[in-house]
């Protein structure tokens, strides 16, 4: 594993009319490029994720894992807004020589894609074999892809849409409101909003799990209690976990970011035809208990994707799945694998 930083010194125009003086990218990468420079796997990562996918996708990317650095040239950045590296909310503002904090400028997911090709261009890199992501990580991908339509061989979408729904933004917006419900935030200090984050992560969760996710993982066992019960120590517990590692800037803008994902915008009249515009050959994968996806917004891309493959996972912790389910998930891209390596045997038969 290698962890840097590239420091990219022009001015870097966003999709919303401001700009930012320059760029850092924090990213990691494992393995080494072949000969053929055929053998790049790129990881577009979610919401608070890092550059270190061998960390937090444990069991899909790892020395002995489906994906490994044995045999690919494994990449990922941190998303631009983030507070791990990249250029985010906790960056020095240099008309300032401040921090940005709650005066970041608004981004999306088509600026995300665009720092990820700024730091693809630095690589060197002009082919990638495959492009995975989950959740925002997917719909950067997707905005990546249509970007550049002849940079990926594969594109693998899971847990995503093509568009942010209203019950996605609806959730998005309840926890921004609970981090600037916190007057601290507009203290505009690294410390400013932390109990408004705790609370947001609290409502984030419900929207990761379902139901059927806390009936089996809280029950409580002494049913004489009155308080304290075990849902609620979990709730906070991953509200403290969120704000040890994470930032309540970063939180508020990435969470616009993904509000604001629309391929159609500015590009097509729908995102049923920018959709079609998609060249990768495509995997498109649903967890059967999402709530903030459902797998009919899976359902929706793989119907306008050209010829795009859809599975789905049967998982009970919902949105997660993604995360968690990594033995089906690695079942599926040997399948898809296999199958687009027929398609191509067929081709070269019938040439």
């Amino acid at each position: 594993m290698s962890t840097s930083v590239y420091k990219y010194n022009k001015v870097f125009q966003l999709e919303g009319g401001a700009s930012l003086p320059g760029l850092e990218i924090a990213y990691n990468t494992y393995g080494t490029l072949n000969k053929e420079k055929n053998n790049v796997i790129w990881v577009s990562h979610a919401l608070t994720a890092n550059s270190d996918v061998f960390d937090w996708w444990k069991g899909l990317f790892g020395e002995n894992d489906f994906y490994n650095p044995k045999e690919h040239f494994i990449v990922c950045a941190n998303n631009l807004g983030s507070c791990y590296g990249t250029t985010g909310p906790l960056s020095i503002n240099p008309d300032t020589n401040q921090s940005w904090y709650s005066y970041f400028p608004h981004i999306t997911t088509r600026d995300q894609a665009r720092l990820l090709d700024v730091l693809r261009e630095h690589l060197g890199i002009n082919k990638i074999q495959t492009l995975i992501g989950g959740s925002q990580g997917a719909q950067i991908a997707q905005e990546w892809s249509l970007l550049k339509p002849e940079l990926v061989e594969n594109l693998i979408l899971i847990a995503t849409n093509a568009k942010h729904s209203p019950w996605g933004v609806a959730f998005n917006e309840s926890q921004r409101l609970a981090v600037k419900a916190d007057r601290t935030y507009y203290s505009n200090t690294e410390d400013g909003g932390q109990k408004g984050l705790a609370a947001a992560r609290s409502i984030a969760l419900l929207s990761y799990r379902n139901y059927h996710t806390y009936h089996n993982t809280q029950q409580e066992t002494n049913h004489n209690k009155i308080n304290d019960f075990a849902s609620s120590s979990y709730q906070r517990y991953q509200g403290e976990k969120l704000v040890k590692r994470f930032n309540a800037y970063s939180y508020v803008r990435l969470s616009e970011a993904m509000d604001a994902h629309n391929v159609g915008r500015n590009r097509s009249e729908t995102p049923e035809h920018a959709l079609s515009t998609i060249k990768s050959k495509t995997l498109v994968v649903a967890i059967s208990s999402d709530l903030l996806f459902p797998p009919s917004e899976q359902e929706f891309l793989a119907k306008h994707i050209p010829n795009a493959q859809f599975k789905t996972i049967d998982s009970f912790y919902g949105h997660d799945g993604f995360l968690l389910e990594t033995k089906q998930l690695t079942e599926l891209l040997k399948e898809f694998y296999s199958s687009t390596t027929k398609k191509n045997k067929q081709l070269l038969t019938l040439i």
